[in-house]
């Protein structure tokens, strides 16, 4: 075992001096170590070096890790549980199955990472670099990625319910099958971002940029798309029951095939900047496409269904199960 090698209060002693004044201490260095299933919860570790080390289901709560350099470390259901990792570099690191609720990602450098399958309940993740990092399965219901940068990730088929997307710049990021139900991605940049089969019932777009982006099959049902900027992207068979888009702009957003029934705040020149077609079920019920002067902008009234179920909310779910 590494105890037996390096006594780790000798290391701490030695660390806290270093953080104190490098002149008196010994920086931490146990890059390349086999750390698995030590107790290190509420070590300082502060700017420590612990490149391509192992931490297998290594309990790490509460530990101080901030700055700390962990590319390549191996932390696969290692517990994070109210760590600091703010600042950390994790490039190419592996963190499958790590509990990290609670824990602070901010500023972190996430260049290859793996996350798939962590738990991010409440995590904060602010200000990030996060590119070609892989977070499918991921549950991180009410975590924070304020004013975070995706490039190229993975967060299909996780679990993102009230999660907080604001001011983030998201670009050829997946969210394929994810549940983020009132989530926020409000004043964000969404570029050529992948939505498919998602559920966003009550998410909020407000003023966001969205850019050729796929909402295939999605449930957008309430959402907020109120000033956002929609350029392009596809929403075939997505339902749109209930959403919000006051003031928005819906240049070529192509809404062919989409359900819209009881879409609020929809004028008839932004349904003539996008693109409708039979398939299309309009604002008030009716089917499309859109005609200039034919009042299928307006929001249908709840006490008046179509006798043929049309814009029903039993359609919109027949809709989303539809192959």
């Amino acid at each position: 075992m590494f105890e037996d090698l390096i006594p780790f209060p000798a290391i701490l002693r030695a660390h806290a001096a270093w953080l104190e004044n490098p002149a008196d201490g010994c920086r931490a260095d146990l890059s390349g170590r086999t750390l698995n299933e030590i107790d290190m919860s509420g070590m300082n570790f502060r700017l420590a070096n612990f490149a391509g080390a192992t931490f297998l289901d290594t309990n790490l709560a509460g530990a101080d890790l901030s700055m700390a350099r962990l590319e390549r470390a191996d932390l696969q259901r290692a517990n994070l549980a109210g760590a600091d990792l703010s600042g950390a570099t994790l490039a190419q690191a592996t963190l499958a199955g790590a509990v990290l609720n609670g824990t602070n990602l901010s500023e972190v450098n996430a260049v290859g990472t793996e996350f798939r399958n962590v738990r991010l309940v409440n995590a904060r993740m602010l200000e990030a670099e996060v590119r070609e990092a892989i977070f499918r399965h991921a549950s991180a219901i009410g975590a924070s990625f304020h004013q975070s940068r995706f490039y190229d990730v993975d967060f299909s088929e996780s679990k993102l319910d009230e999660t907080m997307f604001y001011r983030v710049r998201l670009q050829h990021t997946k969210f394929i099958g994810a549940s983020a139900t009132g989530a926020t991605f409000a004043a964000s940049k969404i570029d050529h971002c992948d939505y498919d089969r998602a559920i966003l019932t009550g998410a909020k777009f407000a003023r966001a940029e969205i850019l050729q982006c796929s909402f295939r099959k999605t449930d957008l049902r309430d959402c907020d798309f109120r000033e956002a900027k929609l350029r392009g992207g596809d929403f075939g068979r997505a339902v749109l029951a209930g959403a919000r888009f006051g003031s928005a702009m819906l240049t070529m957003a192509d809404f062919r095939g989409a359900n819209l029934t009881g879409a609020r705040e929809l004028t008839p020149e932004q349904l003539t900047q996008a693109l409708t077609d039979r398939e299309t079920l309009l604002p008030n019920g009716s089917r499309g496409p859109f005609i200039r002067h034919s009042g299928a902008e307006k929001c249908a009234r709840p006490s008046e269904p179509r006798r043929d179920g049309e814009g029903s909310p039993e359609q919109a779910d027949q809709l989303l199960r539809t192959p």
